[in-house]
């Protein structure tokens, strides 16, 4: 007797399932190790990612705690260069923290006049490339600062020359460094104009606009009522 055309296809829906079920379970036959495998290394790199980040959050919560009691002692005069916290905050510390304690350690060594140390600690900062930006030209200017009587002035003028420009974050130290440099090699003509520029920025801060504006002053330029001269940011740059 033929089969009926429903009974046929409800025939052949079973054949496929079944052929269908036989392929999942030798696929799995096959793969179920490096599927398992996959499984447990995706939820496990997942894990270390969740870790690692609680991890860094912890870390950086010390090393916060850390450097603030080292600058309550620091503020109460009882920190020394060579405190174990600071050496421990240099040594593997995140960037940021690392160079404010090699920053700390530096201006420590010169307070306990020890002007060797303290420049070579500047030093270091300032040429590390893996630490911000900003703390590194803020080493560059203590470092230059603590040697300046030593260092030849066009040895000044140069270091000092990406931030004495006005404008720049660091203008008012890296051009007053600048100017004093120039009146060392003895041309006022080009100091001037920069402590015109200084004692005209907003952002300065006021003694150092004060300074600026006596040192123009002494040297041929109403730095009150005359606004800067128009080659300043030139004459600072060079």
């Amino acid at each position: 007797m033929a089969i009926r055309p429903s009974s046929n296809e409800s025939f052949l829906r079973e054949v496929d399932e079944e052929l269908r079920r036989e392929q999942l379970s030798s696929a799995w036959r096959r793969y179920r190790w490096p599927i398992i495998i996959g499984t447990i290394l995706f939820f496990a790199a997942i894990g270390g990612a969740i870790w690692w980040q609680k991890e860094q959050e912890r870390r950086r919560g010390e090393q916060a705690e850390k450097l603030v009691s080292v600058f309550r002692d620091v503020e109460a005069r009882r920190a020394k260069a060579d405190d174990p916290r600071l050496n421990q905050l240099a040594e593997d510390g995140t960037a940021g923290y690392r160079a404010a304690a090699l920053l700390t350690k530096a201006d420590l060594a010169l307070q306990n006049n020890n002007e060797a140390a303290a420049v070579a600690g500047f030093k270091a900062v300032a040429e590390d490339g893996d630490l911000p930006e900003p703390y590194r030209n803020l080493a560059l200017i203590r470092q230059t600062t603590t040697e300046f009587d030593k260092l030849d002035p066009a040895t000044v003028i140069q270091r000092m020359q990406p931030l004495a420009k006005a404008g720049n974050p660091w203008f008012a130290s890296a051009g007053e460094l600048t100017a004093i440099a120039y009146l060392k090699q003895g041309k006022p003509q080009q100091a001037a104009p920069i402590f015109a520029a200084i004692s005209k920025d907003p952002n300065v801060p006021e003694t150092v606009r004060s300074r600026a504006v006596q040192m123009a002053g002494a040297l041929g330029v109403d730095a009150v009522n005359q606004a800067p001269p128009a080659g300043a940011a030139k004459e600072v740059s060079q």
